[in-house]
């Protein structure tokens, strides 16, 4: 097989590992309520801290990060940098809409910033200060993450990692979609702010 016929290969092996919806499996066995009930809806890391439990949203949004570090990896390693960043993609709309639930995943926050690290450690480390930076000031993840998803390859762009910052462009704007609802919620001041229970 031909390193551009493995394109395909490597898109659905990251589908399939963005698609484990962590955050969903680590609260059902801690025997919590269904975390798609509750806050925004989302089978993230920041939704599942709203059961008030930070030991589940820890494990979420580590392993999370890791299910787009290892999609990046092993389709590097077997093929190449582009075939990477195939399956980073391939991670990243498999945790936004995973088959296994209905399309109804989680907002990618994690998922990117586990891309970044398997793909250029420097844009995952701007993305998480960026991140923190904003949540220290505001203590609204979702604006955290949007402010860090847009700095990010505007970052690689100037740094001249041009594929990896057209790449992460897709990824911010699959990232804004994702939080649409949140972007309302913000606009109106109805958002709610990291540590808050549902």
């Amino acid at each position: 097989m031909g390193l551009d016929a493995f394109l395909p290969v490597a898109f659905v092996i990251g589908y399939l590992l963005g698609s484990i919806p962590f955050g969903l499996v680590l609260t059902r066995l801690a025997g919590t309520q269904d975390i798609r009930s509750i806050g925004s809806g989302s089978i993230g890391a920041t939704n599942v801290l709203r059961t008030g439990r930070k030991s589940l949203a820890a494990g979420t949004l580590l392993l999370d990060a890791l299910k787009g570090t290892v999609a990046v990896l092993i389709a590097g390693y077997i093929a190449g940098p582009n075939a990477a960043m195939v399956a980073g993609l391939g991670a990243f709309l498999g945790h936004l809409f995973p088959v296994w639930l209905k399309f109804k995943g989680g907002k990618g926050v994690a998922v990117y910033i586990g891309i970044l690290l398997g793909l250029i450690p420097a844009g995952a480390l701007v993305f998480c200060i960026v991140w923190l930076a904003t949540a220290f000031t505001t203590r609204y993840s979702s604006l955290s993450a949007l402010v860090a998803a847009f700095v990010t390859p505007i970052s690689l762009w100037f740094f001249g990692n041009y594929e990896l910052a057209s790449l992460a462009v897709v990824l911010t704007l699959l990232l804004f979609y994702a939080h649409r609802e949140n972007i309302k919620r913000l606009q109106s001041g109805k958002e709610s702010r990291i540590g808050e229970k549902a």
